[in-house]
């Protein structure tokens, strides 16, 4: 922590999708972890698409209210062309928040230890990982994509998450842990997430450039830093620790602290051992072990104050 400006936890807002069936309840586990591990003054909001709200379960409504968790609707109506769900974390992020910082973490994910902001927010700074790979498409593919934005390929290299052997490959990251400065603004007076969706609506307007489903959302993140003139800086592994892969199976590093994990199926958590922990984190912050055994507001539990 030496040298990192401290920042108040309610000036940062965490926000994560809240869609029916499956990311509503993975949602509920994660605002329960965040709960946990940075307190009760980060700010948290689930967003669903407007037309799923209706879909949302009670018992998921209950739990987000007791987990002090703003739920929130955007419109995705048109917005990319076709449809494009993975870009609901772009659309999310548009949003208007009241906090110097925002952060869009995947649904799939859970906060294992106790944290402080300072790790994964900074200004004047996107920060988030590099991706674990890019086996989808060669290199060449990025000559089209910065071309299609009128930008030249950059001279950075850097190697992959899980890249164990090859050459340092351009700026690739995982756009499923990304915070960002909300004070921010370009020289032509855009957030950063406007830039990111400029920057995403162009590529995916250029035909000749595969592989835009479902990639578009990672393919156009380094793109639109660069051209939103904010610096990286990359979080430590440890801060979202990708499960599965060519990791399946093994258990979490015990010589290291894992402070996030991005699981993607719940069963990748309970082949890690961290099923309990997870149901633990919303029995302590919600009052229930599992979604099911919500009531209502009425039924004994009170949250605490955010």
């Amino acid at each position: 922590m030496t040298g990192r400006p401290m920042i108040d936890a309610a000036e940062v807002t965490l926000f994560f999708i809240v869609e029916p069936p499956h990311y509503q309840n993975m949602a509920c586990y994660l605002a329960a972890s965040i709960r946990e591990q940075f307190g009760p003054r980060i700010r948290l909001v689930g967003y669903c698409p407007e037309h799923r709200f209706g879909e949302v379960g009670d018992e998921v409504v209950e739990a987000l209210r007791r987990l002090d968790c703003d739920l929130r609707t955007f419109p995705t109506e048109g917005r990319f062309d076709p449809p494009y769900p993975h870009g609901n974390k772009i659309l999310a992020a548009l949003e208007a928040r009241d906090t110097a910082f925002s952060g869009f973490m995947d649904s799939d994910i859970l906060c294992l230890r106790p944290n402080r902001v300072e790790n994964i927010v900074s200004p004047g700074a996107v920060r988030l990982t590099p991706a674990a790979s890019m086996n989808w498409a060669p290199q060449s593919i990025w000559t089209g994509i910065y071309g299609a934005c009128g930008m030249e390929v950059p001279a950075e290299r850097m190697m992959l998450a899980r890249q164990k052997r090859g050459k340092p490959r351009l700026p690739y990251y995982s756009s499923g842990f990304v915070t960002f400065p909300e004070d921010f603004r370009d020289p032509d007076g855009k957030r950063f997430p406007e830039v990111w969706m400029e920057v995403a609506q162009t590529i995916d307007a250029t035909p000749d450039i595969p592989k835009k489903r479902p990639y578009l959302d990672q393919m156009s993140l380094p793109v639109a830093i660069r051209k939103s003139g904010l610096e990286v800086r990359l979080m430590d592994e440890e801060q979202h620790y990708i499960l599965g892969g060519m990791l399946r199976g093994q258990p979490l590093p015990e010589d290291r602290e894992i402070f996030t994990v991005h699981y993607r199926r719940w069963l990748l958590i309970k082949e890690a051992g961290l099923s309990r922990q997870g149901k633990d984190m919303l029995q302590r912050q919600a009052g229930v072990r599992r979604l099911g055994q919500i009531g209502g507001p009425d039924d004994g539990f009170k949250s605490s104050p955010g």
